[in-house]
């Protein structure tokens, strides 16, 4: 075992977040971890299989400093954890956190500089001059495109990581890119090209980009918004984006004053907007519908012989399901399959609720995005208490039969997003393995665990060096052929 050293400085050992604290998202499964370390030779329960032959990569929110207020889940600094499998049985864990500037300052300095999304708190005047008022934690998801490794924010540019997950730094296009990049860009399956948005408090509040399989920028068009809103996520078929704009307000002047940054509004009203790839912004056709909230999308598609209307899958809430200021949610808002049909000429918006079990965090087999794919993998919910969801399983729906089929982890078992990878020798849809981070209550150990996309059934567990703190989003890096 190789343990790196702290990014932190020695004197700050007394400011790294108390294990015991009372803050729900800085304790239990939430805990941010200490140290980075790397582990060869992990010991694995059942059979890898050889088509698994790459770097499972997952990042979340893991605070190297105890916060200077109220701290919220999406404030913590990013940390990618890393498990590489040789294909041949064997696997090695490495976790590193992502060095921004704005996280370099506060390593240097010792101690937390930046406010959060709950008490937001401009760093003093030499690093806002250096840095900016905000620091971007990368802490959401991780993709690959065009041989780069990007760690998300949505409020942020893009930082860019090693295949060994060093920080080589903040990634902008080649200065092409104004403003930050969502954390949830869709890669186009035919063409390579990645498909992403970024959104601000100032107008026009949204632009819309791509970028072609080399990583040029090719398409940048503003979309203007009467309002600045939190847009957690969009959808692309082969030919539209589909963009959500739901009334989870931005209110900046709120956030700079300390006060709630995002507050849920729906008497601004909701609509949903119809873009042409590669149009301009102004060309959005908007169709208004009644609020509801959506943090993650699974899929869209072209509805075949309409070149106007797509299907959208998402995870469908009543209303924004996570709260930003001093107070909780009064009660649970649980988010479910739904299904909506749009047609962006005759300006119709249809909704069809597809399960009732509570569910999030969708993904799909990415070859088959912006297509009618067939199949889909939420994670399933044990719970839903007033602002997180305890996640113990996974629900696979077939979409073309309208069945699905669940399988839990095991009843002390705590697990992430299921992210689902192909096997390499089957082109065919549904052929692969869910892969998941999860966690045991009783023994506070964490193994990533494969499942048989196809049954559900458990294939393998690889089991880490230590707990590995519940996080967002991630993807599975094959190693070259």
């Amino acid at each position: 075992m190789t343990i790196d050293s702290d990014p932190r400085t020695d004197h700050a050992a007394e400011a790294l977040v108390a294990p015991g604290s009372t803050n729900p998202w800085l304790a239990g499964l939430y805990a941010p971890v200490t140290d980075e370390l790397d582990v060869a030779d992990l010991r694995v329960t059942g059979n890898l299989p050889a088509g698994l032959r790459g770097t499972f990569l997952r990042n979340g929110p893991n605070p190297a400093f105890a916060p200077l207020g109220r701290y919220h889940i999406f404030d913590g600094d990013g940390m990618l954890h890393g498990l590489e499998l040789d294909g041949q049985g064997g696997a090695k864990y490495r976790n590193r956190w992502i060095r921004s500037a704005g996280f370099q300052a506060e390593a240097d300095a010792g101690e937390a500089l930046f406010g959060g999304l709950s008490d937001f708190r401009l760093p003093p005047a030499e690093v806002m001059e250096k840095v900016g008022g905000m620091k971007n934690t990368a802490n959401t998801h991780v993709v690959s495109h065009a041989g780069r490794i990007l760690a998300l924010m949505e409020a942020a540019k893009p930082m860019e990581m090693s295949r060994e997950l060093e920080t080589l730094g903040e990634f902008d296009f080649a200065g092409a890119l104004q403003g930050g990049m969502t954390a949830h860009p869709k890669i186009d399956p035919a063409t390579g090209e990645m498909t992403f948005f970024g959104y601000s408090p100032f107008p026009p509040h949204l632009r819309v980009h791509t970028a072609s399989v080399d990583g040029t920028l090719t398409w940048t068009t503003p979309v203007e918004l009467p309002n600045p809103v939190m847009m957690h996520d969009f959808v692309v078929t082969a030919t539209k984006v589909v963009i959500f704009d739901l009334p989870a307000l931005f209110d900046l002047e709120s956030m700079l004053k300390g006060g709630e940054g995002i507050r849920w509004m729906p008497e601004n009203g909701a609509r949903v907007g119809v873009l042409d790839r590669g149009a301009p912004g102004d060309t959005i056709r908007w169709i208004e519908v009644d609020p509801f909230w959506v943090f993650h999308f699974l899929n869209a598609h072209d509805v075949r012989g309409d070149d106007d209307a797509v299907i959208v899958t998402g995870c469908r809430a009543s209303r924004l399901n996570t709260s930003f200021g001093e107070e909780a949610l009064s009660e649970p808002v649980e988010p479910s399959l739904h299904r909506w049909r749009i047609d962006a000429r005759a300006g119709t918006f249809t909704t069809e609720q597809l399960d009732d079990r509570p569910a999030d965090f969708p993904r799909m087999d990415d070859r088959r995005a912006g297509l009618d794919a067939r199949y889909g993998y939420l994670g399933r919910t044990r719970q839903w208490s007033e602002d997180e969801a305890e996640f113990d399983g996974v629900v696979k729906h077939d979409l073309h039969a309208g069945t699905s089929i669940s399988v839990g982890y095991g009843p002390d078992s705590v697990s992430g997003e299921p992210v689902f990878t192909p096997d390499p020798s089957n082109p065919t849809e549904d052929a692969g393995w869910i892969l998941n981070w999860v966690t045991e209550r009783s023994t506070n150990e964490s193994a990533m665990v494969v499942l048989d996309a196809e049954t559900l059934t458990e294939v393998a567990r690889v089991h880490a060096p230590r707990r590995v703190p519940f996080g967002f989003h991630g993807s599975f890096l094959p190693d070259a052929p």
